[in-house]
């Protein structure tokens, strides 16, 4: 599964670990829990075979209002994601290399900034649309079997997943479906306080042969309340253009103009050739996807 869907989550909401003791040693190797997950998953030469990914969607928030979003993902490991919060839209983008935040400004001119230096080291880590176990040791990943654990009432085996860049993390396989259940790893936030950023992956669907989780949900430590990201419409290889994915181009404040943007293609538009003041957002309305498969 994609770690991006639950970068994106975790870096535009607040979000609660729950541990689970090993119940039970396994009898199976990291490699087989590996390749039975590909094989539940769709297989691996349809996964290959996908370039581009769009989810359109809304975080859903305790107490508050739902944040209407847009993910767009295309091979590599390039994302620019897109929510809509309190009537205007922040942006993220991230080329591959180098990362930036897009944010409204009540002076009319949205102000641009590069990702931290954790930010970056997280998306670089990031394994782009298939996730860390299509192909783990051509990604360069190191795969451990730690132990069987008890998730939510299910035997699930427990990976230790060590990526190139030394940075680590677990991942829960279900015992019987063998498809991603939970996913973990440690953060810290601007405050330099470390935590436990915790994912579940809920309400797998089948997708053009592939089975993707229509239901994302993530927590911090001890948070009570979940936070959760539904995917309402998934299209497969849409074509997307690398200037989406590219810096954008902000001009200075007395140049700005307002722009009536409705929904993303606009922003995007807006802000890559022209000036753009996002305000005035009466909702987000995600313009229509094309690709292999489009489910709602």
């Amino acid at each position: 599964m994609s770690r991006i869907a639950m970068w994106m989550l975790v870096a535009c909401i607040s979000t609660a670990v729950f541990a689970d003791e090993p119940v039970a040693e396994a009898e199976i190797s990291a490699a087989q829990i590996a390749e039975k997950n590909v094989a539940a998953r769709g297989g691996l030469e349809p996964w290959r075979k996908i370039q581009s990914m769009v989810w359109i969607g809304y975080i859903e928030r305790a107490g508050a209002a739902s944040l209407p979003y847009v993910l767009e993902q295309k091979r590599p490991n390039k994302t620019h994601f897109e929510i809509m919060a309190k009537n205007q839209v922040a942006t993220r983008i991230y080329d591959g290399t180098h990362g930036w935040k897009l944010h409204p400004a009540s002076n009319g001119t949205p102000t641009l900034q590069p990702y931290t230096d954790e930010e970056l080291n997280f998306a670089r880590d990031g394994q782009g649309i298939d996730g860390e176990l299509v192909d783990y040791q051509a990604k360069g990943i190191a795969l451990t079997l730690d132990g069987v654990d008890e998730v939510e009432g299910r035997k699930a085996y427990r990976l230790s997943v060590q990526l190139p860049s030394g940075a680590s993390h677990h991942l829960w396989i279900d015992a019987q479906t063998f498809l991603d259940v939970k996913y973990d790893r440690p953060s810290r936030n601007a405050l330099g306080h470390s935590s436990t950023v915790t994912v579940f992956y809920r309400n797998y669907q089948t997708i053009d042969g592939l089975q993707i989780p229509r239901l994302i949900e993530s927590g911090v430590d001890t948070a009570k309340a979940m936070d959760k990201m539904v995917i309402d419409k998934i299209s497969l290889n849409p074509p997307l253009e690398d200037r989406m994915f590219a810096k954008p181009n902000v001009p200075e404040g007395r140049n700005a103009v307002k722009v009536d943007i409705t929904h993303p293609q606009a922003v995007r538009q807006a802000v890559h050739s022209a000036s753009v003041t996002p305000t005035g957002f009466s909702r987000l309305n995600p313009r229509s996807v094309h690709g292999s498969a489009v489910a709602r």
